[in-house]
């Protein structure tokens, strides 16, 4: 089998259509981040059109450094579907997943990655790595982004002025 198809068939995986809608429930899991003092990022693993695996960052929380919303959406999912082989779902995630995650998803045989935002510092699939295409990786999903961006974006800035504190302006 060329490692470079998708597994599933492509009638199994959430249409652009309907990004927006899958998106909203990672930008849940995003606030919700927030609430607790972490980095605004949410991920949702989606299969036939259902959430069958949720996530947020928890690495304050949990002081875990590899506590990231994406991680944590494909370990519900696996343990939700019995497998971790998540070869017919989607992972919608707020933010560019870093490599990581990146890799774990390459690793779980997902498909299809979403992501609203790019992330400059450390996203790995077009900001500053693009490990989905790398020819040396045994399966490359397909991504694509920008459902809800504006909505991610306005999250992560208001997280951070709001550790930030109020800046002088010079003039």
């Amino acid at each position: 089998m060329d490692t470079a198809t998708s597994y599933a068939g492509e009638e199994t995986l959430p249409r652009v259509g309907d990004d927006e809608r899958l998106m909203d429930e990672a930008l849940s899991e995003a606030r919700l981040a927030a609430e607790a003092g972490d980095v605004p990022v949410g991920s949702v693993v989606v299969r036939e059109g259902q959430v069958v695996g949720r996530g947020r960052n928890r690495r304050e929380v949990d002081h875990d450094p590899t506590a990231h919303a994406e991680i944590l959406a494909l370990r519900e999912a696996a343990a939700a579907l019995g497998r971790w082989r998540l070869v017919d779902c989607a992972l919608y995630v707020t933010t560019e997943p870093c490599a990581m995650c990146a890799g774990a998803a390459i690793l779980a045989r997902i498909p299809l990655v979403v992501f609203a935002a790019p992330e400059d510092k450390t996203g790995a699939l077009r900001s500053t790595i693009e490990l989905f295409d790398d020819l040396r990786t045994t399966h490359r999903p397909k991504w694509r982004f920008g459902a809800r961006r504006e909505q991610a974006k306005q999250l992560l800035i208001e997280f951070f002025a709001s550790r930030r504190g109020p800046r002088e302006v010079e003039g």
